[in-house]
């Protein structure tokens, strides 16, 4: 028996080595292929989460790297509200190769692990700054039951939440095919799928930095845009986008996909240049978080932004928009 079991394991081992040799897949489990994990939250309608990002955590004296003061009033807030999750649209820390940064991070949220609020976090390009394994190492062992898959989905009551990195192209190659499979396969008994991704399909931004700062849309993020509206047609769930990367809070729609622009987490935030179609025109900056309150069939986002005067925050509700289940290819959404 014994000799028949190391007669199998050489043959393996050949079998490997000639696949291998000739470019075929490889005979392990272990590959440089991409891969995804399907998370479940347990809760019931209603509920409620928490979507924000770029907080950029770092050394609370350097005060170029973004607003310390702003970042830790939004993190107890954000703890003070109890959302059952927390989603971040990327930028989380600084540098992501800089262990220090992730310090910070573990020192400044400890409120919300103390709470057990679970928090789903996008890529962004600043947690991939440096040597990307070592940043990678630093992210996966903060949020390991993501078991290292840069792209996952979260299964919550009536939602499901499809996050993606968008240092990879998310329409072709493998994360493309796997979102493709999620829309092709969304429960029946799903009312919204939310996507969060670090890179705005939309923006009133601009790489023209008209005041200092700013990004523009990329072509990649514009062509999932555009595969979300062709689907959305005739999906019943209703889609909305949350994502980053501008330092500032905006609200587009298209196609019946809202989509939402939140990176007013602590990152030096600028004011922008509103294009027509952005559905909130202001000249502020705005540091902010985002309340998203899940009913039966319907949902509300609320806008909670925060200023500090003489060290004291001042927090207002500028915008506010209900999103409801409507026939395919309809717009339903009302902003107050």
């Amino acid at each position: 028996m014994l000799s028949q079991r190391r007669y199998f394991a050489q043959t393996l081992s050949l079998l490997c080595l000639t696949a291998a040799l000739f470019g075929l897949t490889s005979c392990t489990k272990e590959s440089t292929a991409q891969t995804s994990v399907d998370l479940q939250f347990n809760t019931s309608v209603p509920f409620r989460f928490v979507a924000y990002g770029d907080t950029r955590f770092h050394d609370p004296k350097d005060t170029d790297a973004a607003n310390p003061a702003v970042r830790v009033a939004l993190v107890q807030a954000i703890a003070e509200v109890n959302p059952a999750f927390i989603c971040f649209t990327g930028d989380i820390v600084y540098n992501g190769y800089d262990v220090n940064d992730w310090k910070v991070w573990d020192s400044e949220t400890t409120i919300w692990r103390d709470k057990r609020i679970p928090v789903y976090p996008a890529l962004g390009n600043h947690d991939l700054h440096g040597d990307e394994k070592i940043a990678l190492g630093n992210y996966f062992q903060r949020f390991p039951d993501l078991k290292n898959s840069r792209y996952y989905s979260v299964r919550a009551a009536n939602t499901l939440l499809l996050v993606l990195d968008s240092s990879l192209d998310e329409v072709s190659g493998p994360q493309g095919q796997w979102l493709s499979s999620k829309l092709d396969n969304i429960p029946s008994d799903v009312d919204f799928v939310f996507l969060m991704f670090h890179h705005p399909p939309y923006t009133s931004s601009s790489d023209g930095k008209m005041f200092g700062g700013g990004h523009s849309a990329r072509s990649t993020e514009r062509a999932l845009a555009k595969m979300l509206e062709d689907r959305q047609s005739h999906t019943r769930a209703r889609f909305v986008v949350f994502s980053g990367h501008v330092h500032n809070y905006e609200r587009h729609e298209h196609g019946g996909v809202t989509y939402f622009v939140s990176g007013g987490g602590a990152a030096h935030a600028y004011p922008i240049e509103r294009a027509p179609t952005d559905l909130f025109q202001s000249k502020e900056v705005n540091y902010h978080y985002l309340l998203v309150e899940v009913d039966h069939q319907q949902l509300k986002i609320t806008m909670n932004r925060i200023e500090l005067s003489n060290g004291k925050a001042v927090w207002t509700q500028p915008d506010s928009v209900k999103i409801a289940l409507a026939a395919p290819a309809s717009v339903n959404a009302v902003a107050h």
